[in-house]
């Protein structure tokens, strides 16, 4: 990888709350314009480590750059060049979307925060709702103006904590095309999300569990590195025989998609044979297709127990 292309540059990053070791080791690379996507269980740390890349957190320990500052050392720089989006909104509903701007742009002393808040209105689509109360708009609205006040100051690198949780399906693809927008204007995302189409729509992944990296790369080569084995099961009665297939020699996961049932496993000659036998038995139909990115998710989950549990 080109290291004058790369917005992230990390190795040995650890981070402590107490006794517990919420980031372990991690080394990671993000290149700049990048949409880079984080997925792990509830408390796997993959905030902590977003926010230690971002500087909005200073690590225990490791070295590495963001946006070519030093972590350790220059994460107040760094800070003043990343847009945060929490996952809960966080501005004020008794203002309107254009007070809400303001303010932010108060925050961060902008000289020219009026011709940025028009401006900021205008490229999210909301300068015909300037006037309109925060509290009054639906989620998808909240959420574009909640990205609003993180573009103000114009940064070069955004952070987005579950950015569409609550937010309805057209209002969720429209959000991911603005990202898409951004990122190709050359701004890096940091995107942590439970969607795995969300995740899909990102150019790469990490997988992180209680701390560790687990996998990373193209959605598509953290599916090949699982080496699942999946095959679609159809049949009447299907369903009635979820719990027996869970118990066959090789079944590791299974999991319903509509009328059938997919069955996963990594041992392919072994999971095949039983569901063979169980085939010529019930007189059902099997055939194998490709694993999904949730398929691969769930076996992560399924192979990092929580350390702390």
């Amino acid at each position: 990888m080109d290291d004058d292309a790369l917005a992230i540059d990390v190795a040995g990053i650890n981070k402590h709350f107490g006794d517990k070791h919420v980031v372990k080791d991690l080394s990671l690379q993000v290149r700049q314009g990048e949409i880079y996507g984080f997925l792990g269980p509830n408390g796997s740390g993959k905030t902590t480590s977003i926010r230690m890349l971002c500087g909005l957190l200073t690590p225990d320990s490791g070295r590495g750059t963001c946006l070519g500052l030093d972590v350790l050392k220059e994460s107040a720089a760094i800070k003043r060049q990343v847009g945060y989006m929490t996952q809960k909104f966080s501005l004020w509903d008794d203002l309107t979307i254009g007070e809400n701007l303001d303010f932010v742009a108060r925050m961060f002393g902008m000289s020219n925060r009026q011709q940025a808040v028009h401006q900021t209105l205008e490229e999210l689509g909301l300068g015909g709702r300037s006037r309109q109360l925060a509290g009054t708009l639906s989620g998808g609205w909240k959420q574009r103006l909640a990205l609003a006040s993180c573009l103000l100051h114009q940064p070069r690198l955004l952070l987005l904590d579950e950015p569409t949780a609550g937010v309805d399906p057209k209002a969720r693809r429209d959000f991911w095309e603005e990202i898409h927008r951004l990122s190709a204007a050359g701004i890096t995302v940091l995107v942590s999300t439970h969607y795995m189409d969300e995740a899909e729509r990102c150019h790469r992944l990490a997988y992180i569990a209680y701390g560790s990296l687990l996998a990373a790369g193209t959605a598509s080569e953290v599916v090949a590195g699982c080496q699942l084995n999946t095959w679609e099961i159809s049949g009447d009665g299907i369903h009635r025989l979820a719990e027996r297939l869970r118990r066959l020699p090789g079944a590791e996961q299974v999991a319903s998609f509509g009328a059938t049932l997919h069955v996963s496993g990594p041992d392919g000659p072994r999971l095949q044979a039983s569901l063979e036998t169980l085939r010529d038995e019930a007189g059902l139909t099997i055939s194998a297709v490709a694993p999904s990115l949730e398929d691969a998710f769930i076996h992560l989950m399924q192979h990092s127990p929580d350390p702390f549990g």
